[in-house]
């Protein structure tokens, strides 16, 4: 008897369960019902470009995705899709920004704007490095991780490949001399981590490494002084007094009276405030940069202001 009950109990709370998740499903069912276009395509576009005007990133998205679902042969399709990049960018959805630029390569690789899109993958993927409070201080982004500055760069070098005359190629060229001094002081780091255990071969391959790749950086001349010290370190006197000489002939101020190469004065350090705050305090001006990269409308309806000289100079981090 008392078997029975249990029986009809479990049944009884299985149908009860069934029917709660039923009730749940449908009504998420009505909740995410689409009731179809509530307005014509020119509507919403011209209500996404007020938005954009406003800054109102999220209504701005709403609208273009709208014509984007809702007319996909409509007139403005090319451009929406163009503005979803500069709009889902400026809401910081860069993963979202770049696979936007994919699926418009994919869809309209020969467009006349094709050239925006791949700037907007660089520019996207560079940004994706700078989050958090590192924008905020002189705590460089080369020693945490660079894999999407690594990405960028690669996406910039394929941009001047295509488009060497785009009215985008000077930023790019900026960029891509910003990175490569990310990139080196990477490699430096990693030479100064090894200098410290003594890992002599490791530093020099670091070193090395930064003066082929890397020759118009500002990392050169700690590179060159590493390379030194290192064969120094390793007995080879004939392989570190060529590289002496280049020291001496183009940056004489690293040599001491005695010759050797100073490796503190080569690698700039801050002051002790300044690396026991981990670059917060005790900045120079110069360091004291807002990394935040602005990105030009694809509207082709809308004025684009000119940047001024030291925003260009600076890759968009100053004179905004």
């Amino acid at each position: 008897m008392s078997l029975n009950r249990s029986k009809i109990l479990m049944l009884s709370t299985s149908v009860v369960l069934a029917s709660t998740i039923t009730g749940c499903s449908i009504f998420s069912k009505k909740q995410a019902e689409d009731k179809g276009p509530q307005a014509n395509e020119e509507v919403y576009y011209q209500r996404a470009m007020t938005a954009l005007d406003k800054r109102q990133f999220d209504q701005a998205e709403k609208q273009l995705k709208a014509i984007d679902s809702y007319y996909p042969t409509s007139q403005f399709i090319q451009q929406v899709q163009l503005d979803l990049m500069y709009t889902y960018f400026q809401a910081k959805k860069y993963p979202e920004a770049i696979a936007q630029v994919e699926r418009f390569l994919t869809q309209y690789p020969s467009h006349p704007q094709a050239d925006y899109a791949y700037y907007v993958r660089g520019v996207a993927n560079m940004e994706q490095n700078y989050d958090g409070i590192i924008r905020y201080t002189s705590l460089r982004q080369a020693h945490r991780d660079n894999n999407y500055l690594k990405l960028a760069y690669q996406n910039f070098a394929d941009f001047l490949r295509r488009y060497p005359n785009s009215k985008f190629t000077v930023d790019v060229a900026q960029r891509m001399q910003f990175i490569g001094n990310e990139l080196a002081e990477s490699e430096m780091n990693i030479a100064r981590f090894n200098i410290e255990r003594k890992a002599w071969v490791a530093a020099l391959q670091r070193a090395r490494w930064v003066i082929e790749y890397y020759p118009e950086t500002v990392q050169i001349p700690e590179a060159l002084a590493t390379t030194v010290y290192a064969y120094q370190q390793l007995g080879d006197t004939q392989s570190a007094e060529q590289y002496r000489q280049i020291i001496k002939l183009n940056y004489p101020h690293l040599l001491k009276s005695n010759g050797d190469v100073n490796l503190n004065a080569a690698r700039h350090k801050g002051s002790l405030l300044n690396r026991l705050s981990l670059g917060t305090l005790g900045r120079s001006s110069t360091q004291n940069v807002n990394k935040e990269h602005t990105m030009p409308t694809a509207n082709n309806h809308a004025s684009e202001a000119k940047p001024s000289l030291l925003n260009r100079l600076s890759f968009g981090l100053l004179g905004k």
